[in-house]
């Protein structure tokens, strides 16, 4: 059994916000099915739309992503 990478912190800063998958949807014209699948970390958002997510979470692109080394 494989497990999925986690890859993004989509899930968390909505949480934090405490904004919906629902909200977002709307907010970035997306079917809320999609918004899910990138908040599991089964699918992931293009470079493009993180940008725009960011901007519309009002927090830094980096806030969206797990990071890849500890400093």
């Amino acid at each position: 059994m494989t497990s999925k990478k986690q890859i993004n912190r989509i899930r968390l800063v909505l949480d934090e916000k405490e904004k919906t998958n629902k909200w977002l949807s709307e907010k970035v014209d997306k079917n809320r099915a999609v918004i899910s699948r990138w908040c599991t970390n089964v699918m992931q958002p293009s470079l493009e739309m993180l940008v725009e997510i960011a901007e519309i979470l009002d927090v830094d692109i980096r806030e969206l992503l797990v990071p890849t080394k500890n400093d």
